[in-house]
């Protein structure tokens, strides 16, 4: 990837595509990792810092707010602009409703908060959303239906995890945040790689062979991958399939 271009080329499509819709506002969900950090970066960029406005939700304690300043501040977002707001009130409303619900569901509604909240917060202040998904986690299905997946405009949609954070060196983000340890901060402890048994470089260099190059799995074992890592990611990609097709309708 030649990061430069990408870089000229992704500011312009946010530019163009704001302008296009008649916008010029932008509300981003921040958690402090290095997506939605480089999806503001480009939308600070396109847009210029005073038209951005940070979002901020934190579940209580369990999503802390210091990367996520870091970058605002690094990126000259004015203060005023940033809004917090803890979702915890909120999702324990849901959650009180079934006594018996396990951390997959509760991290679904807390997704699903969020994006209730952020595109209410998008009408307030007359703005687009800008999501943060990357090539990975959509290939992987690594994201909740009308969650965080929930969004009118995806800058880094088709770039794999590990090329996001090389754009990120290349749009000068502090290094702690692209080498910091990947989380959708559901549940404490919890990681990405933790839950897909396999790294983002594995998944990504698998991934580019079997989906950009059309390879077989037994052509990229032959490659050298280990044949459970591949078999793991090809599994997951195509057990959420059905994701990237929803709703089905006749």
């Amino acid at each position: 990837m030649n990061a430069k271009q990408t870089t000229d080329e992704l500011t312009g499509f946010v530019k163009k595509s704001f302008e296009k819709a008649g916008f010029k506002n932008a509300v981003i969900a921040m958690s402090g990792g290095v997506d939605s950090s480089t999806s503001a970066a480009l939308a600070v960029r396109a847009l210029g810092a005073i038209n951005i406005y940070p979002l901020l939700l934190p579940y209580g304690s369990l999503n802390p707010l210091v990367d996520v300043q870091m970058v605002i501040k690094y990126l000259g977002i004015p203060k005023e602009n940033v809004n917090t707001i803890d979702i915890q009130p909120l999702v324990e409303e849901v959650v009180a409703l079934d006594e018996a619900m396990d951390k997959i569901r509760r991290g679904n509604i807390m997704a699903r908060v969020r994006m209730i909240v952020l595109f209410d917060q998008a009408k307030k202040k007359n703005a687009l959303v800008i999501g943060t998904e990357n090539k990975t986690e959509h290939l992987l299905g690594y994201y909740t239906r009308f969650g965080d997946e929930g969004s009118d405009i995806e800058p880094l949609r088709n770039l794999y995890k590990t090329q996001v954070r090389e754009l990120a060196r290349a749009l000068g983000l502090p290094e702690a945040i692209i080498t910091i340890t990947p989380t959708a901060g559901l549940w404490q402890g919890q990681t990405d790689e933790g839950e897909f048994g396999f790294t983002y470089k594995e998944a990504d260099e698998i991934l580019s062979l079997v989906v950009d190059e059309q390879q077989s799995v037994a052509t990229v074992v032959a490659k050298g991958f280990d044949w459970a890592v591949v078999e793991k990611v090809v599994k997951r990609m195509n057990d959420n399939t059905f994701k990237q097709h929803l709703p089905i309708v006749p």
